[in-house]
């Protein structure tokens, strides 16, 4: 168990265009980083379905937080702020989603004794698909399987996080080779995608838990976006192996 020291953040539900961080007080078993420009609130939806697990949520520029102009958004100077936040108590289980998966792979790379395991959902990015053109591509096979539902929330997150620090973070993220990265932390890793995720196909998410020491990759249902449409099936699929790491 580990003191997140008052640096963590939680965020109620938007009242106001520009949300208020919280501390979260007492310790976390489970961190949580949302993916590019999403909120501690979608994060939440998975988080809060986790039994009896102690949760925190981390953001950071690009990632539910603005990235002003010179502001490093790069996976591995991101990855230091996480180690930072971390404390230094016991180890906790790291979770990322889309381009976020980056970053806290490079926090478990850094800091071995501070990270238990990983939970990379639809992990970014294939290496096959890392130019612009092939990014756009994939996201557009991707969003024709995506719940209309979820745009508004989307076009509120995004907002607030500004598509100029979103698409920063992912220049720098889709430079990154996390499939190298992966393989050399020394922690159990699983990999979790949507069934209908073209950002994040079976073949890349396979060969990320090939490449990890102790990986597993697993498919849900939807497509990329799961945390915020699927919450249910991803907390399902996660609680064993998160349970185990911080149990076991």
């Amino acid at each position: 168990m580990i003191s997140l020291r008052g640096r963590s953040w939680l965020r109620r539900r938007p009242s106001a265009p520009a949300e208020r961080d919280q501390p979260a007080t007492g310790a976390a078993h489970v961190v949580s980083v949302p993916g590019l420009g999403l909120s501690t609130a979608v994060a939440r939806r998975t988080l809060d379905r986790l039994p009896d697990v102690a949760c925190a949520v981390v953001l950071l520029p690009g990632y539910g937080r603005r990235a002003p102009r010179g502001t490093p958004v790069a996976p591995g100077q991101l990855a230091a702020r996480v180690v930072d936040r971390l404390g230094d108590g016991g180890p906790v289980v790291l979770i990322g989603h889309s381009a976020s998966c980056q970053v806290v792979a490079e926090a478990a790379r850094r800091a071995p004794d501070r990270v238990a395991a990983l939970v990379l959902v639809g992990p970014t990015t294939d290496p096959r698909a890392a130019t612009w053109p092939a990014l756009v591509r994939r996201w557009l096979r991707t969003a024709t399987h995506e719940r209309p539902g979820q745009i508004p929330l989307l076009v509120r997150v995004y907002a607030r996080t500004g598509l100029l620090s979103m698409a920063r973070g992912m220049d720098s993220a889709r430079r990154h080779r996390l499939d190298r990265t992966i393989a050399a932390v020394q922690c159990p890793v699983l990999v979790v995608r949507g069934r209908d995720d073209a950002i994040c196909p079976a073949g890349w998410a396979a060969a990320l838990a090939a490449a990890a020491p102790r990986g597993t990759a697993e498919t849900v249902a939807g497509a990329h976006m799961i945390p915020i449409t699927h919450p249910d099936a991803l907390a399902a699929r996660i609680t064993p192996f998160i349970t185990e790491q911080v149990v076991g």
